[in-house]
């Protein structure tokens, strides 16, 4: 997935995969995938899939603060 927000430019294909969440079952409305990438720059972000009812009902990107990312 690749999306710029604010004038940058995140791809998940060309960012590094550093860690993966998941919370919930297979199909479980409520259920998400979390993925956190880094940049070449430096940069964080997560990558969200979910349900219909989860924290990502739509398939997203969020940039994130390096502490958030430790916090990940």
């Amino acid at each position: 997935m690749r999306k710029t927000i604010n004038r940058k430019v995140y791809d998940t294909t060309k960012s590094t995969l550093v860690d993966h969440k998941i919370s919930g079952s297979w199909g479980d409305p409520a259920g998400f995938e979390e993925f956190l990438y880094k940049t070449a720059k430096g940069a964080y972000f997560i990558h969200g899939i979910g349900g219909a009812e989860s924290n990502y009902p739509e398939e997203t990107i969020v940039p994130i603060t390096e502490e958030q990312a430790n916090e990940f």
